[in-house]
């Protein structure tokens, strides 16, 4: 792919050329080699190089149209604008996208090395060598059905006709396992793990196959649940994906096209137990995705959703943050439609509390790993879930797997039922996170 100096001047070269004034663009390249083993031999293995750019172009009029492609040679980069250009007379004429007013601010300043990609032998090897120890950690265990192991360079960039010019660039690596048991007389059962790191040397990839190991051991003793009425703890993993399927509370766009369970009058509201604070924070240390611009060029930030359980911001657009009055956050995404999503969560303790609770001494507590078909068994607009979920049953502190159940509930009263949340961090995919505790839940047994 050509560099960013290079695309801005074969763009304004061809945009002179259309007599086209005022338009941007923003592009992504990935260049991923991913491998997948089977009973001690390669399985899968995938190398992709993928590059997409997305050209949005204003006329006179200013409506704009909007053309995406994967040819950024100057021949292809003058086909996009042209397009474009002749989209934008049918443009919408209403709440007509624009620059943000942030596309020059200068970004922070980070530093973010790729990292050398090891061998598809290497990867290999390593993934080989994961799967034999973890299939004879346990007679129980007969297979790792899905693992992966993956190597990634991701870069991005965004330019304008007004001088914006971003670019950035950096590594990922990252493993999952899945381990899966059969035993005579005995359903099979199942666990994962998940790594992610900057780069394939500080990948925790012992941590992962300890905690594979860990879980899927753990379900082999399981038992049928009561129905009832449950103290639930939640993991990092599974509070952050429930947070996810109800992230219209906090999407400024889904706010403006009524599907969300937020209004514009919401902020400064108590949505959540005064203990819970969450942020989105694309800049946080932990996060190796990191991204310090989005695909309208706005710098991203630490972004207060909410601050001791009160509804504390939304995340915008530049579209939709001048018609909040409000500032862009840097979570814009451009398409066909501008579109908002979070980053990365930080979730941690607002108020503190003299209580202290703990999983060592716990007594019938339900502690939810993770929640399944969240798809399905989510009503984002009513606020409601009904999802299967892998946990154990605790008793004084011992734990039970459970055979099979589901969590019900409505979320905002989730929100507000938290009554405890853990000091210690966990790093997720999704973000940071401690685990929630929530007096009382509806857990239905098999």
């Amino acid at each position: 792919m050509p560099t960013i100096h290079e695309l801005a001047t074969q763009a304004k070269a061809a945009a002179d050329r259309l007599g086209i004034r005022k338009f941007d663009i923003y592009g992504s390249a990935v260049d991923e080699t991913s491998v997948k083993v089977d009973q001690g031999k390669p399985d899968q293995v995938k190398a992709s190089q993928r590059s997409s750019v997305t050209v949005r172009v204003w006329n006179e009029e200013n409506t704009m149209g909007i053309t995406s492609t994967t040819d950024v040679d100057p021949n292809g980069l003058e086909l996009a604008l042209k397009t474009a250009y002749e989209a934008s007379f049918f443009g919408v004429k209403e709440n007509v996208p624009d620059f943000s007013p942030e596309a020059t601010v200068p970004l922070a300043k980070l530093i973010t090395e790729k990292a050398p990609q090891a061998p598809v032998a290497d990867l290999l090897e390593k993934l080989i060598g994961v799967e034999k120890e973890l299939v004879e950690a346990h007679p129980a265990i007969a297979s790792v059905p899905y693992n992966g192991l993956a190597q990634r360079d991701i870069d991005h960039f965004y330019l304008n006709s007004e001088g914006a010019s971003r670019t950035e660039g950096y590594s990922l690596s990252s493993i999952y396992l899945y381990g899966k048991t059969e035993e005579e007389g005995k359903k099979p059962r199942s666990a994962s793990a998940f790594r992610i790191s900057r780069n394939l040397e500080e990948l925790d990839i012992d941590g992962c196959l300890k905690e594979t190991l860990e879980k899927t051991v753990s379900h082999l003793n399981y038992e049928k649940i009561p129905t009832g009425k449950y103290r639930v703890v939640f993991s990092p993993e599974a509070f952050l994906s429930l947070l996810g399927a109800f992230s219209n509370l906090f999407n400024a766009q889904s706010i403006l096209d009524k599907q969300s369970l937020s209004t514009p009058e919401s902020v400064g509201t108590q949505i959540a137990s005064p203990l819970l604070s969450v942020c989105d924070d694309a800049l946080h240390p932990e996060n190796v995705a990191i991204s310090t611009f989005d695909g309208e060029g706005t710098p991203t930030r630490k972004v207060p959703l909410i601050t001791e359980g009160v509804l504390s911001g939304f995340l915008h657009s530049a579209g939709t943050a001048k018609r909040f009055n409000a500032q862009p956050t840097g979570n814009a995404n451009i398409g066909a439609k501008v579109t908002v999503s979070p980053h990365f969560y930080h979730v941690f303790a607002g108020q503190f509390t003299d209580q202290d609770y703990s999983l060592d001494t716990a007594d019938n507590v339900v502690l939810i790993d993770d929640l399944h078909a969240l798809h399905s068994g989510v009503q984002a607009l009513q606020g409601s879930f009904s999802l299967p979920f892998d946990g154990w049953l605790i008793h004084q502190g011992k734990r039970t797997s459970i055979e099979s159940a589901t969590v019900a509930g409505d979320f905002l009263e989730l929100l507000k039922s938290i009554i405890y949340v853990e000091k210690e961090a966990h790093l997720t995919p999704g973000g940071v996170c401690p685990y929630i505790w929530v007096d009382e839940l509806s857990v239905t047994g098999e």
